[in-house]
């Protein structure tokens, strides 16, 4: 994908007791997972930086859960029980963004990439080597 210029886009849970934006380039790279959650919610995953993502409204109405690991914190509305997004184990120091709960019409591309979440360890050493690779 092309280091384009980032674009605000918005999103939130079902209800919109929970809003946020996220600044990300108009052409983007997500993830789809088949990790026990990710597979059973239909989530697919926008990548970003902390800086880069903002909580508009409804940390109220948020509940966390974790499991596995321990490491990621899913968040979810505890009203309509939608995930908007969660800190994941792969980037603890960024977010996820379920790119479902992104209003629609601010992206030009999209390109989903399948990621092995049920052999996550494995598939993550692989995607970090990939993209080592391409840097050097």
């Amino acid at each position: 994908m092309s280091a384009l210029r980032r674009l605000r886009h918005t999103g939130a849970c079902h209800c919109g007791a929970v809003r946020f934006e996220v600044e990300a380039p108009a052409e983007v790279e997500a993830l789809s997972c088949n990790c026990s959650i990710c597979a059973r919610t239909g989530y697919i995953h926008l990548i970003v930086e902390r800086q880069r993502f903002h909580l508009v409204q409804g940390a109220e109405a948020l509940a966390e859960y974790r499991f596995g690991s321990g490491t990621a914190r899913h968040y979810f509305c505890r009203i309509c029980g939608i995930k908007p997004f969660y800190v994941p184990r792969s980037k603890p120091d960024g977010y996820s963004v379920n790119l479902r709960c992104v209003d629609r019409g601010g992206f030009s591309r999209v390109d989903v990439v399948d990621f092995d979440g049920r052999n996550w360890e494995a598939a993550f050493a692989a995607r970090r080597a990939e993209s080592d690779g391409a840097r050097g």
